[in-house]
Parts: structure tokens; sequence; C-alpha cells
């Protein structure tokens, strides 16, 4: 049998304790065709946890299936929801770090949103680096003072230097935490006293909520408090805080870099805990998630209820090709317009925009995130439609 070293600790054999095959290698890249959409390619989810330090691999991840290109259209600027979310946590950072007249890093910048708040807030400059970056996708003053480099960031840009360093939901696209950070820690070098901030969805909620919608390909590495914490501390830095926030979705992390090994005030042992507890948990009552949801899709499929999803991203892709009902579902809406008359990988469900809706008069809505459910709820009464509304974690109803 195949040992897997933890890519987060290097140290540790990972345990197997989650399997799905036959997933879309990518979730958001635009899909033009339907033809498309059905035959590209695939592979293995294979999650593996580190009793060590906490991280969760997918050990069967294969890096050159990585398509990262202008077609990747991840943004969530179209929802006033995650903007109010966003501004917050620019202003957080404005007034905590005292970012006036700086030079600000982000890693994995989309098109630029919040680099652009950031300097906006405060006069600063930037360099952000993403290789699905869109030059003309937004247009904004502040524009003038950073530059976007439409590549991954890695050790042949160690000379770009900043005073704050961002990267936002980019950590678990990357294979090999340890080197990674390993790097961004060198290009730091005698500066002590660097700050950053990163953001990662939290495996914490992913494991409790048996969230198995938040589990896809592009996503190779799952961090609890535990795991990024470690990750930090032995690369060289100093945890300043760690923390939760939209729903606990969202795991933060604030950290200052520092010479040798990194402190934190937070005892790391019930960290640790928590999440073996919460894999157990998964690994315990997975199976009879996915049988709920596959009762109500095939039961609303049967009565011949028109069911839309809400949401074209990952998470509807992942819930998807995960449940494998075929025929459940034939739209998938977005307010992203970018998205529209395009097609979900693998799944080959046409995606529209909210406007499509009373025409086609829905049963249910199912709404792939519970933290939009307001802001949708809100969008299908001004629609005049009335449909029953599901969130993705309440899968039994009475059909």
């Amino acid at each position: 049998m195949t040992k897997h070293i933890c890519p987060n600790c290097q140290q540790a054999e990972l345990s197997v304790f989650y399997e799905v095959k036959n997933v879309p290698a990518h979730s958001v890249l635009l899909m033009r065709t339907r033809e498309q959409a059905l035959g590209y390619p695939t592979g293995t989810i294979l999650l593996g946890f580190c009793e060590n330090c906490g991280f969760i691999s997918n050990v069967a991840f294969d890096l050159s299936l990585n398509e990262y290109s202008e077609e990747y259209e991840a943004t969530q600027s179209y929802s006033p929801t995650f903007n109010k979310f966003n501004r917050a946590l620019a202003q957080r950072l404005f007034d905590t770090y005292e970012l006036q007249d700086k030079k600000i890093i982000e890693i994995g910048c989309g098109h630029g949103e919040f680099l652009i708040l950031l300097s906006e807030l405060g006069l600063n400059e930037g360099v952000g680096f993403d290789p699905a970056y869109l030059e003309d996708r937004i247009q904004h003053p502040a524009k003038e003072k950073i530059t976007f480099i439409q590549d991954f960031y890695s050790e042949k840009y160690a000379d770009v230097q900043g005073e704050f360093i961002v990267c936002k939901m980019t950590l678990e696209h990357i294979p090999d935490t340890a080197d990674f950070l390993a790097t961004v820690r060198q290009s730091i070098g005698d500066r002590i006293g660097t700050r950053l901030f990163f953001q990662i969805p939290n495996a914490s909620y992913v494991m409790r909520d048996i969230a198995f919608w938040d589990i896809y390909y592009e996503h190779c590495s799952y961090f609890s408090k535990a795991s990024l914490a470690y990750l930090f501390l032995s690369t060289g830095f100093d945890v300043l805080d760690l923390f939760t926030d939209y729903n606990d979705q969202y795991l933060m992390i604030e950290a200052s870099a520092v010479a040798g090994q990194g402190s934190m005030d937070q005892p790391m042992q019930p960290l640790f805990d928590d999440i073996s507890k919460d894999v157990a948990y998964f690994a315990a009552n997975i199976q009879g998630r996915l049988d709920s949801w596959r009762a109500t899709l095939g039961l609303m499929k049967n009565k011949g209820r028109k069911v839309v999803l809400w949401g074209s991203g990952s998470k509807g892709v992942a819930f998807l090709t995960t449940l494998n009902v075929p025929g459940a579902i034939e739209y998938v809406v977005d307010i992203n317009p970018n998205r529209h008359g395009t097609f979900l990988a693998r799944i080959g469900c046409e995606i529209v925009g909210p406007e499509f809706l009373p025409a086609y008069k829905p049963d249910a809505v199912i709404i792939m995130n519970p933290v939009y459910t307001p802001e949708i709820s809100a969008q299908l009464k001004e629609l005049g439609l009335s449909p029953e509304v599901l969130t993705v974690d309440t899968p039994l109803v009475t059909v």
C-alpha cells in the first residue's frame, strides 16, 4: 500500500478516510458548450488526515490537471452579501495594521477586488499575482497604484517586496503547503515583523457539517486551526490571531515574520483534538448524508418537480457530481453574468441568470451556500416567485 507523507508537517503518514471518483479536475472554468462540459477531464479525491498536525490532503491530487487561465471564473463580487463581508474585512486589516501608504502584495488576487479595496482605503501601492487575472474586468482609479502579474507566485518573484502580504482563498489550491510558505518566508528575509493575512476554507466546518459539496478537486489542501497554526509556526511566523468568519466557513490567520520558530498564545493540543473529532464524525456520517440527498433528489425527480440549484461554482459542481442523480436538475442559477450560457463541468446543466426563473417557474430552489439565503429569498420575491427554498445542509424534505 502506498504511503502518503503529510505535505504540511512533512513528518507523519496520512490516513485516508474519504473517496470520490470521477470528479471534474476544475469546477469553475467556463465550459462554453455542453459537449466540452461533459467531456472535461476528471480526477479522484482521496482525503487523508494527518494525526501529527491536523492537516487534510487529497493524496490522489494530480497537479498536471490544473488549468488556471483567463477562463477561470470564480469571482464572488456580484453578491451584496459577500461584498459587505469583503469591505468589512479590508477595513479591519486597515485599522489593525495601519495600512496607510504601504506596499501590499496579494498572492492569488483574482481580478484584484480585495487589493483595490486595500489600496483605496489607505492610498497603498500593490502587487497582485494571479494567472487568471483579467485586465479589463475591473476599472477603478486605485488600479493606477497596483501592478498585476498574470502568473503564479513563486520563488522567482522573491525580489518583489511588500510591507503587508495578503493571500485569500489560494492556499487550499497548493499541494506542497510547507514548501510554499517557506518560499514566502524566504522572500521576506530579514525584514522581521512583516505582517501577513491568509484566508482559506475552514475544514472543521466542512467536517462538522458533513459538507461534501465543499470538497472538490481544485482544493487539494484542507486546513483547520491546528494545521494552519502548525504551518505558520514551523516556517518562521508568530501567530497573532486565528479565527473564523462568514458563518464559520472561512478560516483566517494573521501572522508576523520572526527569526526562528514562531509562537502563539493559544495552546495547540485542544486544536488537534477538535479536528481529530471532526474528521471521525465526518467519516462516520458521510454516507448517511449522501443517502439523504440522493433520496430527496430522486423523489423530486420521480414526482416531476422542477428543481434548480442556486450557485454554479465549485459547491454546485461538487454537490451534483458527488450525488450523481442524472436528470434531477436541468438548470443552475448564478448572479455572475460571466457564467450565463455556459455549462457545469461533467454535469452539463446550463447556467442561467435569475431573470430566467419567472418563465421556468421552478417548484424548488436549492441554495448551495446557506449564508446567501436572505439575499436569494429577496431576489425570488422580487421576481414574483415563491418556490420551496431548501439549503444544501437540509436534505430531508417532504416532496
